[in-house]
């Protein structure tokens, strides 16, 4: 695939700005980790696979397990995630997901059981701003850097 254009390049004052909500967000006090975890999960859900090779590549250096991140896509079915992160990622899904059902009560109300008003504020621009990234690395075909495919040994 070919990369139509570099948006950082082209618009860099829109990039300047996501980039000061994504400072914003990385100073919230929510654990990097789990800010990850949401990245990653709505990388999952839109396909993007630039995103998604950029947060798991980030969530291994904030100490993110591969089983984890395997396991992510399951997580409903899966007891290696914690209530605060169940949480974060049932909102996750209801957001990236808001044109089927828009957002439940039921499901804010999950939300409020583990996060406080600043830290649910500050989630759902993670998840708006994460939708976003995977809008714009998808319509533009960004390209990440990966390394050349391999055979895999019989």
């Amino acid at each position: 695939m070919t990369t139509r254009l570099n948006i950082v390049a082209l618009a860099p004052d829109a990039v300047k700005g996501l980039m000061a909500v994504e400072a914003s967000i990385a100073g919230s006090g929510i654990e990097h980790g789990l800010l990850e975890l949401v990245r990653l999960r709505a990388s999952q859900i839109n396909g993007c696979a630039y995103c998604i090779h950029m947060h798991v590549t980030d969530a291994l250096k904030y100490g993110e397990t591969d089983m984890r991140m395997h396991l992510l896509a399951a997580w409903r079915d899966s007891s290696v995630f914690t209530d605060r992160e169940r949480a974060a990622l049932n909102w996750t899904e209801t957001l990236t997901h808001v044109s089927r059902a828009g957002a439940p009560n039921i499901d804010y109300a999950v939300l409020q059981s583990q996060f406080n008003a600043v830290e649910i504020a500050n989630l759902t621009v993670l998840i708006g701003t994460i939708n976003l990234w995977n809008r714009l690395q998808i319509g533009l075909h960004a390209v990440a850097a990966l390394d050349a495919p391999t055979a895999i040994a019989a």
